[in-house]
C-alpha cells in the first residue's frame, strides 16, 4: 500500500506522462445458495477485520406516501434480533473492542462493524443474525419507538437546522412527480406517521434478502477460514420470495431557470444552483468531478479566489457532482458575506461557468485537479474499515459497476481526460438556462 502523502508528491512532482503503479486490491468472490453475494479480501497489515453489509435499497426504493423507511430501517437494525436481544449488540461489541455504523442514501444502506480478528465469528454472528431474524425480535411497539426518533431526526437535520430545508425543496423542483428522488431519504412526517407495522414488515421482506445485499469481508482474515464462517453463520439466511427488479420512474428533464426563495433563521443568504447530470459511471460523471475542483477545489480554484479572496462578497463557495445510480445532481453553493449581493454573487458564478463552458483550463491548472483526484483516492485506501474504507469501496464498485475491483477502471476514467472534454461537458450539462435556483434568506 502506498502512503497517499507520497504519492501526492510524487504526482506533483512528475509530468503527465509518467505511469503511476496500479492498484492492487486483491480480493476473491463467491455466492452462497441463498442469493447472499460475499467478497473476502486479506490484508494482515493490521489485526482488524471490518464485516460491511450493504443492502440494495435505499429512499429510492420506497413509494410515494410511504416514505422514510429505508432509513426507519437503519435504526431498527440496532434495536435487536432474535438471538441478540436489545442493547447486547452494542455490549458485545463494546466488550470485544469493537464499532459500528449505519447510512442510508436513495440507493443503498450499508452497515459495517469493526473488530479486532480474532472477533470476526462475533461479528459474523450479529449481523447474520438480523439479517435472518429482525422480524422475529420487532414489534409495533418498537417500530413507533424508533418511528419517532427519527421523526425527531428529521426536526433536528431539517426544519429546525440552519439551511436544513434547502435540500427537499431543490428536490421538489428538479424532479417530476414520481421520480424516485423527489423525497428526502429521512421520509416525510405524514408519511412516516401512516405507515402501519404491515407496512414496515413488507418493506423489510422485499429488500432485505440475502438475494438483494452484499457482504465483504476484509482485513487479517485467511480466506478459507473466513469463507467457512461466514457459510456457517448465513446458511440459515433464508432467499427472498422473489428477486428485486429495476425501478421504473420519470427522468428529470428541465425546459427553464426554475426559482425560488425560502426566509430561514439564518444569518447569511446563500444561493443554490442545481442540475440534473449523469449517473454515477456514466460518460460526464467523471468531467463534472473534475470541473468541482477547477471552480472550488481549494483556495485557488476559480470560484473562491475571485468570490472569497479578490472580492470578499461571500463566505464560502462549494461545488460537487453528486453521483447517484439513477442520475446525478451538479450543485453549487455560496454563502454571501453581510451585505453582498446574491444577485452579483449569481452573475459571477455564471461568468465563471461561461468561461469555462468556452475556454478550456490551462494544463497546470487542470493537471492540479486531476492531482487532487489522485491522491483523494490513495487516500481512501489506507484503511479496510470505517466508511469509505477498502471494505467499503469494494461493496461501492460490486454495486454500481459489478466489479468489486474496479478500482483502476474508476481512476483511468480521470486520467483520460482532457481540459477540452471538462469544457465540453460543462457546456452540455450546465446550462445557464435550464436549472434550479434556490436561495434562502435570513427571516425578515
Amino acid at each position: 500500500m502506498y502512503s497517499s502523502l507520497l504519492l501526492a508528491a510524487l504526482l506533483l512532482q512528475q509530468p503527465a506522462a509518467v505511469a503511476v503503479p496500479a492498484i492492487d486490491v486483491a480480493y476473491t468472490q463467491f455466492t452462497l445458495p441463498n442469493g447472499l453475494h460475499v467478497i473476502l479480501h486479506e490484508d494482515h497489515t493490521v489485526p482488524l477485520v471490518t464485516v460491511n453489509v450493504w443492502y440494495h435499497v435505499g429512499s429510492a426504493r420506497e413509494k410515494p406516501g410511504r416514505t422514510g423507511f429505508a432509513h426507519l430501517f437503519e435504526h431498527l437494525m440496532f434495536m435487536g434480533s432474535k438471538n441478540a436481544k436489545y442493547g447486547e449488540f452494542d455490549r458485545l461489541l463494546e466488550s470485544a473492542g469493537g464499532t459500528n455504523n449505519a447510512s442510508t442514501t436513495e440507493d443503498r444502506t450499508n452497515y459495517y462493524i469493526d473488530v479486532p480478528s480474532n472477533a470476526l465469528d462475533l461479528a459474523l454472528f450479529l449481523e447474520s443474525d438480523r439479517m435472518a431474524y429482525l422480524i422475529e425480535a420487532m414489534s409495533p411497539k418498537t417500530v413507533d419507538a424508533q418511528r419517532d426518533v427519527v421523526k425527531n431526526e428529521r426536526r433536528e437535520s431539517y426544519e429546525n437546522a440552519p439551511y436544513g430545508m434547502a435540500s427537499i425543496e431543490i428536490a421538489e423542483l428538479l424532479y417530476p412527480q414520481g421520480h424516485p428522488y423527489r423525497w428526502p431519504t429521512i421520509g416525510n412526517m405524514a408519511d412516516l406517521t401512516a405507515a402501519s407495522y404491515e407496512d414496515v414488515v413488507e418493506f423489510f421482506r422485499t429488500y432485505y434478502q440475502p438475494g438483494n445485499a452484499s457482504l465483504v469481508v476484509g482485513g487479517d482474515i485467511e480466506p478459507a477460514k473466513a469463507r467457512a464462517s461466514i457459510e456457517r453463520w448465513f446458511s440459515d439466511v433464508k432467499p427472498g420470495a422473489k428477486a428485486v427488479g429495476p425501478i421504473d420512474y420519470p427522468h428529470p428533464n428541465l425546459a427553464e431557470v426554475k426559482k425560488k426563495t425560502i426566509q430561514d433563521h439564518v444569518q447569511l443568504p446563500r444561493l443554490y444552483l442545481t442540475w440534473p447530470t449523469p449517473a454515477q459511471f456514466a460518460p460526464g460523471d467523471a468531467e463534472l468531478d473534475v470541473l468541482s475542483l477547477l471552480l472550488a477545489g481549494g483556495k485557488n480554484s476559480r470560484l473562491y479566489k475571485r468570490l472569497v479572496y479578490d472580492l470578499q462578497i461571500a463566505q464560502d463557495v462549494a461545488a460537487v457532482q453528486a453521483s447517484k445510480a439513477l442520475n446525478s445532481e451538479y450543485q453549487i453553493v455560496v454563502t454571501a458575506r453581510p451585505g453582498a449581493s446574491i444577485e452579483k454573487i449569481r452573475g459571477i458564478v455564471d461568468e465563471e461557468l461561461r468561461k469555462i463552458q468556452q475556454t478550456p483550463a490551462d494544463e497546470r491548472e487542470f493537471r492540479r485537479a486531476i492531482n487532487q483526484v489522485e491522491s483523494s483516492f490513495y487516500n481512501r485506501l489506507e484503511r479496510v474499515g470505517d466508511f469509505g474504507g477498502v471494505g467499503d469501496q469494494l461493496n461501492a464498485n460490486y454495486f454500481a459497476a459489478g466489479n468489486p475491483g474496479y478500482f483502476n477502471e474508476d481512476l483511468a476514467r480521470y486520467r483520460a481526460l482532457s481540459p477540452a472534454d471538462i469544457t465540453a461537458v460543462a457546456a452540455r450539462f450546465l446550462p445557464l438556462d435550464r436549472r434550479v435556483e434556490l436561495i434562502v434568506e435570513p427571516v425578515k
